[in-house]
């Protein structure tokens, strides 16, 4: 679907407006003016200083500034319904008999790709190994990645191809995992992924942008009018900003730059920050650790569950202190994956370094991608360094069934998902969902953000609940908190006079419902730029013809 033009100038009335902004939060009416938020206030304020000037009706429904979605994989979305899709899936048995299926659609030799595995959600939760899935699908090389990106299990086929009966040691930052006698099980965790990824075929232009599409209608679906792309490379760029140059309706992207990739960055280097409205790049994606759920998160003391075990560094401090260093030389953001303990503080101490050395850099807004385990003497030391908290509510949900058998029960209150100490340190948040990891709707976010609870209402009183956010500080991380980190929250994130008219109607109002209905929210219209990019099939409100 093709944008369509916005009139030069429409009233947006009779709804309850819901700003973002302190010295006016709530308002029934807007103004839109080439793209642009020209005026807010009463209906027969914006009428009389509007005359004559077409208008929608909102119909008394809730309208909220547009969700930024602060970390998210854009193309990663879109394959998630173009390879197998293995989320939710409930053992290993159930997850053989669906590749074997997929298996009989592809031309022999083919390789066969899916995604979404968790062993978490298996009755033995143990990783499996690739010996029933080898039996069940001999003649496909199978690659298939779990949930988090941090893990891969592999048929013989596949680690054949990739000769991995010669490779004698773990890689840095990786573990093959192995049986008794040695042997690789088939499970490749964080860098040793690479061992096999290398000989997947890449994908191609035609497939990318086939993703991109698909991406982009899932976002608008949910309301979001920007995201942050969690690690991009120039060709899925260029598919970006074809699909822009074509006038495709898609959110506004931010991207982050694919930090292990030297050309890349030379590139951008070269060329500076590119701070564009639909497309900018200014930010560069490294990895610190690994996952907490394949036990790869770098912890300061072993596993609970695994006692000699304390994860994975993927790289060290002088690495990342160097990089950022580079990049704030040359005026990009760092954004950095860390999950545990041990990783966060390696990035905080990497980015002091870095800082100290680039006296010249003006905010700079560093970041910490997840930033899920942080020791409690690290808190203070975002703030100090005005480094921002870019974390994913649902993951707390997703993860809190195991997250006390990994960490023991004191470094999971004390440490584990601690927006509300986070915000007591005056510490930024800016939320996300890390889909396709996690579900795209931000209503599963500010669900878990309020409730730390799942979808049944577990636990009865949440997951320490004492780290809850309130609505309204969760709705701020999913707006403002996000334009905050991509420097742009002078023109979105809320709701005023000069701001992109990027806003949502919503189908039931969230400030006046039970928490739990909050999950059954849906978007009726989402609008960037003051143009209709989404409605849903409900009714419309009055006014929209030829619009």
């Amino acid at each position: 679907m093709g944008c369509s033009s916005p009139a030069k100038h429409v009233l947006f009335l009779n709804g309850k407006i819901t700003t973002l902004e302190p010295k006016q939060p709530e308002i029934t009416a807007m103004a839109i003016s080439n793209g642009r938020i020209a005026a807010i206030g009463s209906d027969e304020e914006i009428q009389n200083q509007f005359p004559n000037t077409k208008s929608v009706d909102l119909q008394q429904k809730r309208v909220m500034p547009g969700f930024i979605e602060a970390h998210g994989h854009f193309l990663g979305i879109g394959y998630s319904k173009l390879n197998l899709n293995l989320i939710n899936t409930k053992s290993e048995e159930e997850i053989i008999q669906t590749v074997l299926k997929q298996s009989k659609l592809l031309a022999k030799g083919e390789w066969l790709k899916g995604r979404g595995w968790d062993q978490n959600d298996w009755p033995h939760q143990n990783f499996p190994t690739h010996h029933a899935l080898s039996l069940a699908v001999p003649h496909h090389p199978v690659i298939l990645t779990r949930i988090d990106g941090h893990a891969v299990w592999c048929n013989q086929a596949a680690m054949d191809i990739a000769q991995i009966h010669l490779q004698k040691s773990d890689p840095i930052g990786g573990k093959i995992m192995r049986d008794h006698k040695g042997n690789p099980s088939g499970i490749f965790i964080d860098n040793a992924i690479d061992l096999i990824s290398r000989h997947v075929p890449k994908s191609s232009v035609a497939q990318d942008t086939q993703a991109a599409q698909f991406a982009a209608q899932e976002a608008l679906q949910f309301g979001i009018t920007s995201f942050h792309d969690a690690g991009s490379g120039q060709q899925a760029i260029d598919v970006f900003q074809t699909l822009q140059q074509k006038k495709i309706d898609m959110p506004r992207l931010y991207i982050m730059l694919n930090g292990e990739d030297e050309n890349l960055l030379a590139h951008y280097f070269a060329k500076g920050p590119q701070i564009n409205d639909r497309l900018g790049i200014r930010s560069i994606k490294f990895y610190a650790d690994g996952a907490l759920g394949s036990r790869g998160a770098a912890l300061l003391e072993p596993y609970s569950d695994d006692p000699r075990n304390q994860g994975l560094l993927l790289l060290t401090k002088e690495q990342l202190s160097a990089a950022t260093t580079q990049a704030l030389q040359h005026g990009f953001q760092v954004a950095t994956h860390a999950i545990g303990d041990k990783a966060n503080r390696l990035v905080l101490d990497a980015y002091q370094e870095a800082l100290q050395k680039s006296p010249t850099a003006t905010n700079p807004r560093l970041r910490i991608e997840h930033a899920q385990i942080v020791h409690p003497s690290d808190i203070k030391r975002f703030q100090k360094l005005g480094v921002i908290a870019s974390m994913q509510p649902i993951h707390c949900t997703s993860d809190m069934p195991w997250v006390p058998a990994r960490l023991g029960k004191t470094r999971a209150q004390d440490e584990a998902y601690v927006w509300r100490t986070f915000l007591k340190n005056q510490v930024f948040l800016a939320a996300g969902s890390d889909a396709p990891i996690e579900s795209l709707n931000p209503f599963h976010g500010l669900y878990a953000a309020i409730t730390r609870k799942d979808h049944e209402g577990r636990p009865e009183n949440g997951f320490y609940p004492e780290q809850s956010l309130t609505l309204n500080e969760a709705l701020v991380a999913f707006t403002q908190g996000g334009a905050f980190a991509e420097f742009q929250e002078h023109q979105k994130g809320h709701l005023s006079p000069g701001a992109l008219a990027d806003f949502v109607v919503l189908s039931q109002d969230i400030f006046n419902i039970k928490a739990k209905e909050i999950l059954n929210t849906k978007i009726e219209m989402t609008v960037i730029d003051g143009k209709i990019v989404y409605q849903s099939e409900t009714k419309k409100p009055l006014g929209l013809e030829g619009f």
